[in-house]
């Protein structure tokens, strides 16, 4: 029986990612590790672990511990998080998933490493991104990613390491917060729609971007990891892609549920950062090695997210922590965030992946 160990668990891929995994492999089968300890964690009965993946010796601990088999690793710092912390981004980033790949060699693990469309940069082609192409990262983000896809070749050639990985594109969630990343206003409009019925943009309204619904990325990530080694013929990391929208579409689409909501436009220095990205990946490596496909595209994405967050939003006598989260963020962009003295809240800053 498996026995997997999630790092960043409490980030956004992780949250949804452990409920699934649990649902799979049995509850007692999945480790999480937060990089501090957390109070909801320390309340229940499943196995977690305080971890800082920078920690190699605290890693392999947890491998033996556990006779770990299966690495998720999703720990690290977001694109626009790490241009404020280029140091802490780059230790975080590589040399905890360095830790990773080494424990991997010494004890026959498995890992997946999700990537980004960060890895492209101004002279990579803008509409439909092959899978090899010219990766030139205009930021620390980027380069991380692209310092983390030459490691996995490295391992996966030089010591048969069985790590796979994905070059996710901006990541749509109703279940956790956005978390400092670029991408982010394609969560953080819901949140703003459904409470105020209004919301600035910090990317320009013609800014399109490859997006992915939290469904579509868990199915791909476990579709990856469950394929036959043999078909897995990409060992840096594959494009994955979903659908490609524009901030002005989305609005658009989000008005035909909520014809009120109105979107202004503030680009700050994250529109530089998108400007550098792809507009429309093209993932036909993916589809034919190891076949995924994905389920929703925008007028899909927009309907289910509409309707999961106002359950939430609605419920009897309580607000959900990840709407307050969310309208924090949207209302001191640029900032610190003064809730990281909650311990759900450092964790999430800290060790969310997305873009």
């Amino acid at each position: 029986m498996k026995t997997i160990l999630v790092t960043g668990s409490r980030g956004q891929i992780g949250s949804d990612l452990v409920a699934v995994l649990r649902k799979c492999y049995g509850a007692t089968q999945v480790i999480e590790s937060v990089r501090e300890a957390a109070p909801r964690l320390e309340g229940n009965s499943l196995p977690y672990e305080v971890l800082d993946v920078t920690d190699k010796q605290r890693l392999q601990e947890i491998v033996e511990q556990y006779r770990i088999d299966t690495i998720y690793h999703l720990a690290g710092l977001l694109s626009a998080t790490g241009e404020q912390n280029p140091e802490l981004c780059w230790n975080a980033n590589v040399n905890g998933l360095k830790n990773v790949l080494e424990a991997a060699k010494s004890y026959q693990l498995k890992v997946f490493w999700p990537s980004s469309i960060a890895v492209f940069g101004p002279h990579t082609p803008k509409i439909d991104t092959p899978q090899i192409t010219v990766e030139d990262p205009s930021t620390i983000y980027g380069i991380t990613k692209v310092t983390g896809e030459l490691l996995c070749y490295y391992y996966a050639h030089r010591f048969n390491v069985d790590v796979r990985s994905l070059r996710l594109p901006g990541i749509i969630s109703y279940s956790s917060p956005p978390g400092g990343g670029t991408t982010d206003f394609a969560v953080e409009i819901f949140y703003a729609a459904l409470k105020h019925g209004t919301y600035t943009c910090f990317v320009r309204p013609e800014t399109r971007l490859p997006m992915m619904y939290m469904p579509d990325a868990i199915e791909a990530i476990l579709h990856l990891m469950e394929a036959d080694p043999a078909l897995i013929k990409v060992r840096s990391s594959y494009n994955i892609a979903a659908v490609s929208f524009s901030a002005e579409e989305l609005v658009a689409q989000i008005q035909k549920h909520l014809p009120e909501f109105t979107c202004q436009y503030a680009p700050d220095f994250r529109q530089a950062i998108a400007d550098s990205w792809p507009c429309a990946i093209d993932d036909s490596k993916a589809r034919a090695d190891w076949g995924w496909k994905h389920t929703y595209d925008l007028p899909a994405i927009v309907a289910d997210m509409l309707a999961r967050l106002e359950e939430r939003m609605t419920r009897p006598g309580q607000e959900s922590k990840a709407c307050r989260q969310s309208l924090f963020l949207t209302n001191h962009r640029g900032t610190e965030n003064s809730e990281e003295k909650e311990e759900e809240r450092d964790e999430s800053t800290r060790s969310k992946i997305s873009v």
